[in-house]
């Protein structure tokens, strides 16, 4: 089995396009269609020709293009089960557990409500990639717009439970505000501060900061770092459960 190519390309005004292309048997999935257009041209331009559209939450700016992308190449639309009556040209809702053959390969649905009541991630389980979407980004996490704190820690903590060395590919282009919040709450981590530095020569460059991993994240995301004494005391949330701090953390970071 070879390796799989992965596309990165930019759609609207911050979102991720993302196209995986599997070399042996020509089939492509679009991870999300934020601009049908866009994703259209960039297929051609590589000369792949897309079979599959992985869905991960029904906001417009995720399946904006699944119907110009059906009618130009007849492929399938996944997404979840939960928001099954608003995704556009469904063609299979998955859920939880469910696993998904792409191109002889094994895809896990692993279901992350929070952002959405039923966003889902994709995992490429024999690649080690991670879809993330709007549940998980490069030291952030999506917007609580659907469900609670509650909901979106134990998403999070699925997502923590993936090896170290999974590459993490996300909906959107935050970093560089992720990483100023992130030294606002977590002002002493060292490994942070030299990412931050990092990530702000990267946009300079006007580079992607696209993949992460989870390893990276572990220790530099507070949003996955509810744990943490230092992040705790810096809340005065010391005592908190951890869904509570995730709570207060997505809080400051919606008025940061």
């Amino acid at each position: 089995m070879g390796s799989l190519e992965i596309a990165v390309f930019m759609c609207r005004s911050d979102n991720y396009g993302v196209l995986v292309h599997d070399p042996d048997t020509k089939k492509t999935v679009s991870i999300d269609a934020p601009d049908g257009e866009k994703v259209i041209a960039e297929a051609e331009k590589r000369g792949w020709v897309i079979t599959d559209v992985f869905t991960t939450h029904h906001h417009k700016d995720h399946v904006e293009g699944n119907l110009l992308l059906k009618e130009r190449y007849d492929c399938r639309i996944v997404g979840p089960v939960e928001e099954a009556v608003v995704i556009p040209g469904l063609d299979l809702a998955v859920g939880e557990g469910d696993k998904l053959d792409f191109a002889g390969r094994t895809v896990d649905v692993i279901e992350t409500p929070g952002h959405t009541a039923g966003h889902v991630c994709y995992h490429f389980i024999d690649d080690n990639l991670l879809f993330s979407a709007d549940t998980l980004f490069a030291m952030g996490c999506g917007r609580l717009f659907e469900r609670p704190a509650s909901d979106m820690w134990p998403s999070l903590k699925k997502l923590l439970a993936l090896p170290d060395e999974t590459e993490v590919y996300f909906g959107h282009e935050y970093t560089l505000t992720n990483a100023k919040f992130a030294l606002s709450v977590d002002p002493d981590n060292q490994v942070l501060k030299e990412r931050a530095e990092a990530v702000a020569a990267l946009r300079d460059a006007g580079d992607f900061t696209i993949p992460t991993t989870i390893g990276l994240e572990k220790k530099t995301n507070p949003f996955l770092r509810v744990a943490d004494p230092a992040i705790r005391a810096k809340l005065g949330m010391e005592d908190a459960s951890d869904a509570e701090v995730l709570g207060e953390i997505r809080r400051l970071k919606d008025s940061f």
